[in-house]
């Protein structure tokens, strides 16, 4: 009986590396917005093989026919807080300070893998998320996919974020004690700011996350200097969430490769950001999300969105690299988190960014955000067996982006029509 069974179970070896072809009517390379038609791309061991119009199928493998299809690499949602939602007209209270009392770690780290699992089957096929989610939720969400657990993306996750003295709190009385510590490391000067440097890599932060302008104190350039030497040193990158202003002024001199949001970003400090190569990860919220933070705070919806696209616009028109994040979102009724980062289109058409364009940031220049470009992100041979399909031409229609129906992750289907 044992022979038996190890002859069963040698036999099917081969299964975990299965070959397949995908027959490709129309592949779309979103770096060069091109189209090649008639493509078989061919997989094996998770990782694409060949590519081109005369590849041969060897017998036995799966075979795809996307013949009608448009395919093309993963989306990418470069800033995301997975393990957070915010609920609509919330029962009083703080925006931000409800969810780190309330919740524990073990609840938003679940969250983040139902997230995970939504934005994967929307062809999201990569993510950076960028804290906020308790006791490193964000890292357990990707050691669980990494360990085949669950479907997911690739996570880029920071840990805690580096902040100022509060992190993004405002005024609490003494005794409430450092409840933020929860989700923040304070980090007041150079030699902090290394040593929290240090603790997020040891704990599994895939990229460095700082805050400043929160407060009337903020980082100096040297402050981010010191960020970004000890990431650089480690092979991670520094993202920093600045609105603008001097305190943007420190990030750009002290060389973060992106800026997050970004709203109040002068002419003059986009175009330092084009000469040194920073990028801009815009969270460019539409109006309808506005209006449901404005239900939470004192924003103007209608002013916040003008601002949105008119900081857009200005940035595509000077030319700075940028890629698409979605922020926290609030739960919009009918939404679910994937359709939410899709309403982000229309700020980008209203901000007059051809199709094209939107396509690479939210997918080739991402990626390369990310710091996964040599292994993901394009069809080619030697890349990670990534990709999506859709019905329509992208680069012509960007909306096609939200009618994914094709869904592959390491070589694996995870969707399909």
């Amino acid at each position: 009986m044992i022979r038996r069974l190890l002859t069963v179970f040698l036999f099917c070896i081969p299964c975990t590396a299965q070959v397949v072809a995908v027959r490709a009517g129309h592949l779309v390379d979103p770096a060069k917005a091109t189209v090649a038609d008639n493509q078989v791309i061919l997989i094996r061991e998770g990782k694409i093989a060949e590519v081109g119009t005369s590849v041969n199928i060897p017998p036995g493998a799966t075979t795809v026919d996307l013949s009608s299809q448009w395919v093309l690499p993963g989306l990418v949602d470069a800033h995301t807080h997975i393990t957070m939602n915010l609920p609509v007209n919330p029962p009083g209270g703080s925006l931000w300070e409800n969810k780190l009392v309330h919740e524990s770690t073990a609840f938003r780290t679940a969250r983040g893998l139902h997230n995970a699992q939504i934005l994967l089957n929307a062809g999201f096929l990569a993510l950076r998320d960028v804290g906020n989610n308790g006791d490193y939720g964000d890292i357990a969400v990707r050691q669980a996919i990494e360990q085949g657990w669950f479907q997911g993306p690739t996570i880029i996750g920071s840990g805690k974020i580096i902040a100022e003295f509060g992190g993004q709190s405002h005024g609490f009385a003494p005794e409430t004690g450092e409840f933020w510590k929860n989700e923040y490391l304070d980090a007041d000067n150079p030699a902090e700011i290394r040593k929290a440097v240090h603790e997020n890599i040891y704990y599994g932060a895939g990229v460095i996350k700082l805050v400043t302008d929160n407060n009337t104190y903020v980082y100096t350039a040297e402050d981010i200097r010191a960020a970004v030497d000890e990431a650089h040193n480690a092979g991670l990158k520094v993202a920093v969430h600045v609105f603008g202003g001097k305190a943007a002024d420190n990030v750009i001199e002290g060389g973060a490769d992106s800026i997050e949001h970004g709203f109040g970003l002068t002419d003059d400090q986009l175009l330092r950001m084009k000469e040194k190569n920073i990028y801009l990860v815009g969270t460019d919220f539409p109006l309808e999300h506005m209006i449901a933070f404005g239900s939470m705070t004192s924003l103007n919806a209608n002013t916040a969105a003008d601002m949105d696209i008119r900081r857009l616009a200005a940035a595509h028109r000077i030319g700075v690299k940028m890629a698409f994040g979605s922020d926290v979102v609030v739960e919009l009724p009918g939404e679910n988190r994937a359709d939410m980062c899709f309403d982000f289109l229309k700020t980008w058409e209203k901000a007059g960014v051809p199709p094209a364009d939107i396509l690479r940031a939210w997918t080739t220049d991402a990626y390369e955000l990310l710091g996964i470009a040599k292994q993901q992100g394009s069809i080619a041979s030697g890349m990670a067996g990534d990709m999506i399909a859709v019905p329509e031409n992208p680069l012509n229609n960007i909306y096609a982006l939200r009618k994914v129906d094709f869904v592959m992750k390491d070589g694996q289907i995870v969707r399909r029509p």
